[in-house]
């Protein structure tokens, strides 16, 4: 079997899943017994007929080089139940999935699989003729809406300063009397202003008042961000250009990855979804092995659906990844592939737990509104402390609190019990509220332990 054909470990599978709902499905689809017809081949291609209710199986055929998931089930989640199942199946038994030639690919699957092959190439092939077709839009037209959109976002921006002056001037405990309400009738304001990421930071600030004890603190620590977004857009003509590319990023202008592609042999160290009730996010952490180079990956899923794009921690790609611009900025597009999957043969490198304070301190200087950096630590222990717990370097130098939201997931006992009291290296984000423990390696790096 080549290197496209590795089978990947249940974990790694099961990190793919879009939910904890269809994670316990897969699960249950797992073994042999709904399957028939299965098989894969060592360029990557995985299929099976899977027993439904109806007279007809599910056509389930995964293309893992992408990897890419196809099921004539009616189901809107990437990927469902069904490819799960036959993964974990394709990742279990070596028997009830057997390796074979690509020429013995049944001709449903190879339909679809060939679909992607010409799709890829087809996209290769029309790069250019995409760039010429960008050029010949109208440049006056593109820069007339940019300025009318730039002046919507001004006058937004103008009029949440005069809000926030209001709320100083009045004083803070205002801002519990007047409730929620208020907020969400600004960040509205916002939202017509064309300033999406003011719009999100502003419906956090109603949520503060009734954080606790301590919320007068924290309420005047996100309003200075506000305002210093505020300030820092209406003064972007003075700014260097990276920074003036963070903040229209913040203020919620979107700008195509447009950076030189970078190929490197990818560590897919972490992939996770978060949910604000309206649009799915979901986040992959890669580290590129030759350049030390870290990216982000974001994906969104609305409307209830997941995110498409998934990728099998603990693996790694030989791939480009375009970056966007702007300052210290990490976000990229996964670019071109030249090959599958395949074992990342250890932990990346890492360091000490005051080593992340520095990292997290120095990206601060490029984006003062950055919540968390990404941070490798080497070496950890996770120690119970008076207020949770902490990642302390073995030789008891220093350490770090783990934030609060992580203490009540099971990706803490997972990693506690990876330790057992011996060094660790653990990947995660480090900010202002402590460290996000995402994926854990025992100390001679021989398992990838994805804990979120």
């Amino acid at each position: 079997m080549n290197q496209l054909g590795v089978r990947w470990t249940s974990e790694q599978v099961l990190a793919l899943a879009p939910d904890d709902a269809s994670r316990k499905a897969g699960n249950k689809l797992g073994a042999a017994g709904p399957w028939s017809g299965a098989g894969s081949t060592g360029s990557g291609a995985v299929w099976g007929l899977c027993k439904g209710s109806g007279s007809k199986p599910y056509q389930t055929v995964v293309d893992t080089a992408g990897p890419a998931y196809k099921c004539s089930c009616p189901s809107r989640k990437f990927p469902c139940k069904h490819a799960l199942g036959l993964l974990l199946l394709w990742a279990a038994d070596d028997q009830a999935v057997q390796t074979v030639q690509d020429s013995a690919v049944p001709e449903w699957a190879e339909e679809w699989l060939a679909g992607r092959r010409k799709r890829t190439e087809a996209t290769e092939q029309s790069g250019a003729g995409a760039g010429g077709a960008a050029r010949s839009t109208d440049p006056q037209a593109v820069r007339r809406r940019a300025e009318q959109r730039a002046g919507r976002i001004t006058a937004g921006a103008t009029e949440l300063e005069q809000r926030l002056s209001d709320l100083l001037r009045g004083g803070l405990a205002a801002a519990e009397q007047s409730g929620y309400g208020l907020w969400e009738e600004t960040a509205a304001r916002m939202v017509d202003a064309q300033a999406p990421g003011l719009a999100g930071r502003v419906r956090e600030l109603g949520a503060i008042p009734g954080s606790g004890p301590g919320w007068p603190v924290r309420l005047l620590e996100e309003c200075a961000l506000i305002h210093l977004l505020d300030s820092a857009w209406l003064g972007r003509e003075r700014l260097p250009e990276p920074l003036a590319a963070t903040v229209r990023t913040r203020v919620g202008l979107t700008a195509p990855a447009d950076g030189p592609p970078v190929r490197d042999h990818w560590l897919i160290l972490a992939q996770y979804d978060s949910a604000d009730g309206r649009i799915t996010t979901r986040r992959i952490w890669l580290y590129g092995r030759e350049t030390g180079r870290t990216a982000l990956l974001l994906s969104f899923g609305a409307a209830g659906r997941s995110p498409q794009q998934a990728l099998p921690v603990g693996l790694m790609i030989d791939a480009e990844v375009v970056p966007y611009g702007g300052a210290g900025q990490l976000r990229a597009d996964l670019g071109t592939p030249f090959g599958g999957p395949v074992p990342m043969g250890g932990a990346p490198p890492g360091g000490s737990a005051a080593s992340a304070v520095e990292a997290y301190g120095r990206a601060l200087r490029d984006d003062p509104w950055l919540d968390s950096w990404p941070v490798t630590l080497q070496g950890v222990i996770p120690v119970p402390h008076e207020d949770g717990w902490q990642l302390a370097d073995a030789d008891g130098r220093s350490a770090l609190p783990m934030a609060p939201a992580t203490l009540s997931r099971p990706g803490l006992w997972k990693l506690v019990a990876l330790s057992g009291g011996h060094p660790v290296t653990v990947f995660g984000e480090f900010g202002h509220q402590g460290f996000a423990p995402l994926t854990a390696w025992p100390g001679d790096g021989s398992e990838t332990v994805p804990l979120i």
